[in-house]
């Protein structure tokens, strides 16, 4: 028997054991207490309360259950083991009369097991509940809040249950009755617990705290965890419904069955760009599952580096791979191997940066079987296809361009992950620094400097920012506006870190800088080596061969590589794949070991094949030469393309006139930094000047149209770090094209603000596209500067809201060029509408609107309807799949009525009966100006569509 006063004694001990797992597993104690009702409902919802520390509420319920005396104490020490049980081992669910007259009282009383028994179905119970009008559809958005686990949700659906009397207590008792029941472990052997049990601790210890981008601190990822926007991937022309803006999901959403490409693939894909938070968001996984959080259909979980597994020289087999390389089982290996061979749904492995695996993805060598050994990349490569552990679930992230056509065959889903919204970046900071103030004065500053807000959409920039906090709100002297400025910030910070507080000045002066060079270019060496020989985690043997020691190490750039393959001396990683082209690019402008001419070998393509720009820029006539293995040269000849980009750009930021004073100090040789600086600049204008005048000449008739290549991007994001007007102007000179194309190029903000800063010195107006990217409210900004030269601007699918749009037109009533704007697939609303109006109303030169695809109502209509009565130049307005309904249709035929210009009106898919249709045939009677009214998909039965068909053939139906 447990007294009350054991049960004080050990307070400590068992406030420590309710929070050491999570919110879920808090829950689950509570699920036990209340179906055992040593909670009454009331004691429920106070215990039940959102946004309170785990801490405070466990406490709470000790208090809670101390005053219902001794057997109270006992229950719920005996809840806690049940839910350290579940978590562990799941339970078949129990049994209950689905028919009970009491359902109400049966819901509570077999709470546990419904909510295991609802846990893998509760968004098709949501829906099936909302059908049959026993929640509202304002309650189901609260109850799917990204913000709850699927458990999560099955218990507020619960709780709902409890408090309304529609009947919808029996609608779940007897539903989940007839819901499958969870599969239950097909073993139950002391050794697979024991293995399970040692697993999930494994990847838990793994997970728990976030060193990726940090080696000074270790932070609980439970604490900082920001989701990042995750968007569904589909083929462009896909059939299916037509979607308003792309498919978004959450990560407890990644295995579910939207968006599939490829049902009979094993394999997820994550694709996003360097620090836009692919190893954070699969931590959250690995931590989730460990927890008993989420993701719970999987009872083994195998996590994997790629830049780790490169390095695994000797064949191995399956069992090798998950045995030794993630999880030893103490005893019974081969028993368990076998096992996970015949139960290959319940696994999951994850591969993480598969761009930087050195091996390029092939499916020519076939190998099929688990026991016998090959080579790592043939076993990574089978394992993707499916050729080994079919029907297991692999997740693999990576950068966008090392993801082939090849490899997509084998994808089942396909993800793209676009790092922070704004409110992401916002709520990142919130989480980083909760001292009063101190994030309120970040997130003022970064709305003030939009540059910097631009870069902060990747979270490797958010953290840079919440590092460097001090520096940037206490010393002032300027934002950092490119991405080589941010590195430099951060370079100052990890020095300033590591000097003795009095001897160092507070900025990143030459001083500074002159006196870590020695560091700074040993790690600038390993770093180049390391991009060459396309290797990523560093042993002790390389360290020693560029001359890394302690030292250089204590500066903080280096840190210990996670999951290391075992070894005697554990391996060292940089922060960042983007820090480890920092200082490559570092060591190429400092170093006197680094020819002055380096430049030509990132910016040129002398060699076919040898450089980033080979396959997309014409060869300028750069002499060839044999370079020595070891070279400079050949180190970037023999770089991956996507590395070199980054290192590029980091290079022309650093040979910049803005930090000209800052490296002239660190070198014995002025001349040297000269001809570095005169070589960047003359082969950055060359090679985009070659590449323009490649374009091929247009169709007679009609504009020069461009379809540019993420590689041009990355040419002018190297312009942009420059910081150079004159550079630019030089690079667009004589350029004259009609139509530029952006799309599918992973433009974010950061690549609009360097698209700006190039293409407003254009001579002739150009229609750009940038369909298709991730533009955002923040990417808008940062376009605006060239907006005077575009006469047509299309963003399709880019996340953009009322406000981005908003800023848009304010900018664009002053641009008399711009006679076009589409922005298919967005998230704007009646909101916007008003300035819609406004723009169109003020520029009578203005010819097409697109707002396809958008939330537009009746609200936005009516003011669209009042421009449309006094603009005399509009000749095409595009409206399909918002939500005009009747009412808004009505009102733009009052506008049509009055108006001269309009040619072409689309209004499909926007829930428009025969009573809105009445009202635009009554329109059409007074204007003979408009040609076609588009009304497919609306709600017309065939009599009604052959009856207005009749009365006018310019409604296209």
């Amino acid at each position: 028997m447990c007294t009350q006063e054991a049960f004080q004694a050990q307070r400590s001990q068992l406030v420590g054991l309710l929070v050491s797992g999570s919110l879920e597993g808090f829950e689950s104690v509570l699920d036990w207490l209340l179906s055992w009702e040593v909670l009454s409902w009331e004691d429920y919802e106070s215990l039940s309360l959102l946004g309170q520390p785990l801490s405070h509420l466990a406490r709470r319920l000790l208090d809670t259950v101390w005053r219902k005396g001794p057997w109270g104490c006992e229950q719920l020490i005996a809840a806690v083991q049940e839910a350290q049980a579940d978590s562990q081992s799941p339970k078949l669910c129990g049994h209950w009369d689905p028919h009970s007259p009491h359902p109400a009282q049966d819901l509570r009383s077999h709470r546990p097991a419904i909510v295991r028994r609802l846990h893998s179905q509760v968004e098709g119970v949501l829906d099936l509940a909302e059908e049959r009008g026993f929640i509202s559809p304002y309650e189901c958005d609260e109850i799917r809040l990204p913000i709850f686990t699927s458990s999560q949700r099955a218990r507020r659906l619960l709780d709902l249950a409890m408090v309304k009397v529609n009947g919808l207590a029996p609608f779940l008792l007897q539903h989940v009755a007839e819901l499958p029941v969870p599969k239950a472990l097909p073993f139950e052997d002391a050794a697979c617990k024991k293995y399970m049990s040692k697993l999930r601790t494994t990847v838990s210890a793994q997970s728990r705290f976030l060193s990726t981008y940090d080696g000074a601190e270790s932070l609980c990822l439970e604490d900082i965890y920001t989701e990042n926007v995750l968007e569904i991937r589909t083929e462009v022309g896909m059939a299916g419904p037509p979607q308003n803006c792309p498919a978004t999901q959450g990560l407890e959403e990644l295995f579910s069955t939207r968006g599939h490409l490829n049902e009979d693939a094993d394999t997820v894909l994550v694709v996003g760009e360097a620090g836009s938070g692919k190893s954070t968001l699969l931590q959250q996984l690995h931590l989730l599952w460990a927890a008993g959080r989420d993701f719970q259909d999987f009872l083994f979980v195998f996590p994997f580096s790629c830049r780790q597994l490169q390095r695994v020289a000797k064949p191995m087999s399956v069992q090798a791979l998950l045995f030794e390389h993630c999880c030893w089982p103490d005893v019974g290996q081969q028993h368990l191997f076998q096992l996970l061979l015949e139960h290959p749904d319940r696994v999951l492995l994850t591969f993480d940066g598969f761009d930087e695996f050195k091996f390029r993805f092939t499916d020519h060598e076939r190998h099929c079987s688990p026991m016998h050994p090959t080579s790592v990349q043939n076993l990574l490569f089978n394992l993707l296809q499916g050729n080994l552990l079919k029907n297991a679930r692999k997740v693999l992230t990576s950068r966008p361009d090392a993801v082939s056509a090849c490899l997509r065959k084998y994808v089942r889903k396909e993800l793209a992950l676009k790092g922070f919204s704004e409110a992401g970046i916002e709520l990142y900071l919130r989480k980083r620094h909760r001292e009063p103030g101190v994030a309120d004065r970040l997130i003022s500053l970064l709305k003030a400097t939009s540059a910097l807000h631009g870069l902060c959409h990747l979270p490797v920039f958010s953290w840079m920012v919440s590092k460097c906090h001090q520096e940037l709100l206490l010393q002032g002297g300027g934002s950092p506006k490119t991405t080589t400025d941010m590195y430099l910030l951060i370079l100052q910070h990890f020095l300033l870190h590591t000097s003795p507080p009095d001897s160092a000045p507070r900025g990143l002066g030459a001083g500074l800088l002159r006196g870590r060079l020695p560091t700074l270019l040993h790690l600038g060496h390993l770093a180049l080596r390391g991009l060459g020989t396309c290797s990523y985690v560093f042993s002790a043997k390389q360290l020693r061969a560029a001359r890394v020691d302690s030292e250089d190490v204590s500066l903080g750039f280096l840190v210990r590589a996670q999951r290391a393959v075992p070894e005697s001396t554990a391996p060292r990683e940089f922060l960042h794949i983007t820090f480890q082209c920092f200082f490559a690019a570092l060591y190429l402008a400092l170093s006197a070991a680094a020819p002055p001419s380096s430049p030509r070998y990132l910016f040129n393509c002398h060699q076919p094949g040898g450089s980033l720009l080979a396959r997309l820029l014409p060869t300028l006539c750069v002499p060839g030469s044999r370079c020595k293995e070891d070279s400079v040269a050949a180190l970037l000849q023999g770089a991956e393309p996507h590395n070199l980009q980054i290192t590029a750009a980091f290079l022309a930021g650093l040979l910049s006139q803005d930090h000209r004073s800052l490296l002239a100090e660190c070198q014995a040789s002025e001349k040297a930094l000269l001809r570095r600086q005169a070589c960047a600049r003359r082969c950055l204008a060359h090679s985009l000047h070659k590449h323009f005048h490649s374009i091929p000449p247009g169709v007679p008739g009609e504009a020069k149209s461009m379809h540019a290549m993420p590689g041009f991007v990355w040419l002018i994001r190297s312009l942009y770090e420059m910081q150079e007007e004159r550079l630019a102007r030089q690079a667009v000179r004589g350029l004259n094209i009609g139509h530029l194309k952006l799309t599918f190029c992973s433009v974010g903000p950061a690549e609009c603000a360097a698209l700006a800063f190039v293409l407003r010195h254009l001579k002739w107006p150009v229609a750009l596209q940038l369909d298709h990217n991730s533009v955002g409210d923040i990417g808008v900004e940062q376009l605006l500067p060239c907006l005077s030269v575009c006469k047509a601007l299309y963003l399709r699918d880019n996340n953009i809201s009322d406000r981005g749009v908003c800023k848009l037109i304010e900018h664009a009533l002053h641009c008399e060029q711009l006679q076009k704007l589409a922005l298919f697939n967005n998230k704007l609303t009646d909101g916007c509408a008003h300035s819609m109006a406004r723009l169109l109303e003020c520029r009578q030169n203005f010819l097409a609107l697109s707002l396809v695809g958008n939330n537009i109502g009746s609200v936005g209509a009516q003011a669209l309807a009042l421009m449309l009565e006094k603009n005399v130049a509009l000749e095409e307005l595009c409206l399909e799949e918002n939500h005009l309904q009747d009412e808004g249709v009505c009102s733009l035929a009052e506008g049509l009525k009055r108006n001269s210009s309009l040619k072409v009106l689309k209004l499909s898919n926007n829930c428009i009966t025969y009573l809105g249709a009445d009202a635009l045939l009554q329109a059409l009677e007074r204007n003979d100006t408009i040609l076609e009214v588009w009304l497919r998909g609306n709600t017309f039965s065939p009599e009604e569509i052959e009856k207005l068909s009749h009365r006018d053939t310019r409604l296209l139906l």
